[in-house]
């Protein structure tokens, strides 16, 4: 009975504090940035408007559908719809090594190797979960106290406009900084890439047992 009380006790100090947060932040920040810059109304979306939107809507909901989805096959399915979203939203940016690479590597290789891992994990739902969730509702806290933190970026930012160039390719320019301006760091991170790779190697083999 008493852990009950404390829980619920807990749960309402924490929306009071989230509820206040909204709307300090609303009433400082969102508010009088909205007001100094009202939104003016565009003209009519063409085709790469109505793309980005479709691309984002692709993005949002397979983030949602891995955040909300209880089955981990789905939450694959999932990540990659927001995988496959970002890369088109890159292609939008003419960031082409970066969608190519997001592709190659988080689409072909890090979601492939979860796919495998859970497809030949065997009893996979009798494992207990020892750390204890928080649950759906700590989830919507969370929520709702980012979206203003994020209103807040897009509208208080004093973001540099400037005029659309012409599309020229990035590769050439990203090899060439890597092994040139920042190669040090590019190497550091392959070490640390390599360490990790050791340690799960570590991590995931089978003791021997000695006769």
């Amino acid at each position: 009975m008493k852990s009950n009380v404390g829980k619920l006790i807990f749960w309402v100090v924490v929306s009071a504090l989230v509820i206040g947060f909204v709307v300090a932040i609303t009433g400082r920040a969102i508010l009088p940035a909205a007001e100094a810059a009202p939104l003016t109304a565009g003209g009519a979306a063409g085709l790469p408007d109505v793309v980005f939107y479709a691309l984002a809507a692709v993005t949002v909901a397979g983030a949602a559908g891995v955040a909300l989805s209880r089955n981990i096959l789905w939450s694959a399915i999932g990540l990659l719809a927001a995988l496959l979203g970002v890369g088109g939203l890159y292609v939008m940016l003419s960031a082409d090594f970066l969608a190519v690479t997001q592709l190659l590597i988080y689409i072909g290789g890090v979601l492939v190797l979860v796919l495998f891992a859970v497809m030949l994990t065997n009893r996979i739902v009798d494992v207990n979960v020892s750390n204890v969730s928080a649950g759906l509702y700590g989830g919507v806290l969370i929520f709702v106290a980012t979206i203003p933190v994020l209103l807040t970026v897009a509208l208080v930012t004093p973001w540099r406009l400037r005029a659309i160039g012409e599309a020229a390719y990035t590769t050439g320019l990203i090899g060439n900084a890597l092994l040139t301006r920042w190669l040090l760091p590019f190497e550091v991170a392959s070490l640390i890439l390599l360490a990790t790779l050791i340690g799960a190697v570590v991590t995931a083999r089978k003791e021997i047992k000695a006769d």
